[in-house]
């Protein structure tokens, strides 16, 4: 069990370590945050870039966390409300199944974080070693919680924005065409 624990750990932790350092550095092969801040303003997360660097913080932090088996409850509610926007933003319109952009991948990531945090880190860990006995159900709870209102806070963060102002066109001078003539042979 407690290899089992490790290996989950250290996967979620290397997988939103890995998604927050694309989306912070462009490291990875990301596009970086100024890439990730106009995505996140195309997808109505304004500010894009408080809200880029928002998201991408928090996988990156709670991956780094999650790896360390530190403060595993806080580490499982940021992946799960990184996840839940997710869904809600990209992925639900898409369906269930990740080949068409479904959610599948997100509530796999949402459940291994839940159950970490339900079973407790296990050893090695640096929960373990400082004596915290973050572990049950009350735990798991807390996260998703904590997880949900993370979620939803972006969510209403983002859509009490204004709208940003979008420049009409500059208006060019009319460049006059002239219509195609036609030639006709006249016969006699």
């Amino acid at each position: 069990m407690q290899l089992g624990r490790l290996l989950l750990r250290g996967s979620l932790g290397a997988i939103f370590i890995s998604h927050g350092a694309q989306k912070l550095f462009g490291w990875f092969g990301g596009h970086g945050l100024e890439a990730t801040s106009q995505g996140f303003e195309k997808m109505g997360m304004r500010p894009g870039r408080l809200n880029a660097l928002a998201a991408s913080a928090t996988e990156f932090g709670s991956g780094a966390l999650m790896a360390l088996g530190l403060a595993t409850p806080v580490a499982a509610s940021g992946i799960t409300a990184v996840m839940l926007t997710a869904i809600h933003r990209v992925h639900f319109k898409n369906g269930f199944f990740n080949a068409n952009g479904g959610y599948e991948f997100n509530l796999a990531m949402i459940g291994g974080a839940l159950a970490l945090a339900e079973a407790g880190p296990g050893a090695p860990s640096l929960d373990s070693a400082l004596g915290m006995n973050f572990d049950g159900p009350r735990w798991a709870a807390a996260a998703l919680g904590a997880g949900a209102l993370g979620a939803a806070g972006a969510h209403f963060y983002a859509t009490s924005q204004p709208e940003p102002v979008t420049q009409p066109p500059e208006q060019q001078p009319a460049v006059a065409q002239q219509a195609p003539v036609e030639q006709s042979a006249m016969t006699s």
